[in-house]
């Protein structure tokens, strides 16, 4: 049997393997995920939502075993990845409370002996594409929506970190969901991918990833009329206004930008802050992202290593076209070495000043633990910036005065804003994006409703 060697991007160790599927595994994965759907989509809904809630009681119980596996596999600090399964475990229970709540009509016609019945249906089989970097909460906004809403699920995790993929499916089949009604598929999506994506009895394709290769599967997708919701890339702006709290502001920037060494799509990319503060601020950053520790993921560190040579390698071309430009590095830009880095995919938190937009740390996907940083005069000429990007996932802004700061919010090209601080996305509430960020929501009820279909039914009595 082929198989996929999964390697720690600290060491370059093997930590495990798994199968290298074909498209006649692909094939019989959906046409038994198919053959399940026929059942489940007539599962009482609360008898799929005492199913969820015990795969999220699995996680928490085998919580210390998954986040080792996801730490081994993506070099995540150990903490970050406990906090992964316990929120992902948490909106798997958000989701079975909310799909209770799903409603159909019945519009007040006023016919006599006539009703017109609005109903929601699963759309069917579901394939789920997600990647390495936080490979079980982006799962899990897609499965815990599909599952609840009656559709059926087949995972395709990345090749980098399918291991905690495939354990969670063991745990929600321990948790005595039907044979089928979730499947996790392995293997290289270039082999793969097009064998998921235009099989007939797939209905929707839910995928997280770079924006090149959402278009791409979104292009094939419309080609056979299937459904999509497609979470892609992001370059994020933060302003700084001149009356932010700036010890508020650096803190929130640094923490969010450097969180998972850069490795997610909404995190603060670039910086844009009024001149009259611009040094001050930079010093701040500089002084927290200083402080950082860095290192394998059971050392207690508070950053590991970038998941890949692939993925490292975009942040040393970002640094050197910044540098070229004019920019100046303020801490980091370099790789690191030494005993414990020389074996891994180390780059520090790195911060850019005096960049601008003809520099690629401003204009594209960085995907790594790099800022650029960059003064204004105005509010508008820094939403201008802010807005001057083929991106649209998230933005944020800072300031004292919350007039400035709504007026900010209300003018940026995002799915989500953050003013005043920076958090995860909750649960209940729609994420995703706009422009080249991608097309549909994720989460609250509103990602669960992306798995339904409306029938119109028209009764006479």
């Amino acid at each position: 049997m082929n198989t996929i060697k999964v390697i720690n991007p600290c060491n370059g160790e093997v930590v495990g393997e798994c199968k290298r599927a074909n498209a006649a595994d692909v094939n019989e994965a959906i046409v038994s995920s198919h053959q399940a759907f026929k059942l489940w989509k007539k599962t009482p809904v609360g008898e799929r939502a005492k199913l969820q809630h015990k795969a999220a009681e699995g996680m928490r119980k085998n919580s210390e075993l998954l986040a080792n596996i996801l730490a081994s596999e993506l070099g995540r600090p150990l903490a970050g990845c406990l906090t992964e399964i316990n929120r992902s475990a948490d909106l798997l229970d958000f989701y079975a409370e909310e799909g209770l709540r799903l409603k159909g009509e019945i519009p007040q016609h006023n016919i006599e002996g006539e009703k017109a019945l609005i109903v929601r249906e699963p759309v069917g089989v579901v394939v789920s594409i997600t990647p390495f970097n936080y490979p079980i909460t982006l799962l899990t906004m897609k499965l815990g929506a599909a599952l609840i809403a009656g559709c059926t699920v087949v995972a395709k995790p990345s090749e980098d970190t399918p291991l905690s993929t495939i354990k969670l499916g063991k745990i929600f089949n321990e948790a005595g969901y039907p044979s089928d009604v979730f499947q996790v598929i392995t293997g290289y999506g270039y082999e793969i991918g097009n064998n998921l994506i235009e099989h007939p009895l797939v209905a929707k394709i839910a995928f997280t990833g770079g924006t090149s290769t959402g278009k791409r599967i979104g292009q094939t997708a419309a080609a056979h009329n299937k459904r999509t919701t497609l979470e892609l890339g992001g370059q994020s702006p933060a302003i700084v206004c001149q009356d932010a709290n700036l010890e508020v502001a650096a803190a929130a920037i640094v923490r969010h930008g450097f969180a998972n060494s850069g490795q997610f799509c909404y995190r603060v990319n670039r910086v844009y802050v009024h001149e009259s503060i611009y040094a001050q601020f930079i010093d701040k950053m500089v002084e927290i992202a200083k402080k950082i520790k860095i290192g394998e993921p059971f050392s207690g560190c508070d950053m590991g290593p970038l998941v890949n040579q692939k993925i490292y390698q975009n942040s040393e071309i970002q640094v050197a076209d910044a540098l070229e430009k004019g920019a100046i590095v303020k801490t980091g830009g370099a790789r690191l070495t030494g005993e414990h880095y020389d074996k891994g995919w180390f780059f520090p938190p790195t911060i850019i000043a005096d960049t601008n937009h003809t520099m690629k740390i401003m204009t594209e996907e960085t995907f790594g633990p790099v800022i650029g940083i960059m003064p204004f005069k105005t509010n508008e000429e820094a939403t201008d910036l802010a807005n001057d990007s083929e991106y649209g996932l998230a933005a944020y802004v800072f300031s004292e005065n919350l007039s400035i700061a709504l007026r900010m919010a209300e003018s940026f090209e995002a799915g989500s804003v953050w003013i005043n601080n920076i958090h995860r996305s909750y649960h209940d509430v729609p994420f995703g994006g706009v422009k080249q960020s991608g097309i549909g929501r994720e989460k609250g009820r509103y990602g669960i409703e992306a798995y339904t279909e409306l029938k119109t039914i028209y009764l006479n009595y």
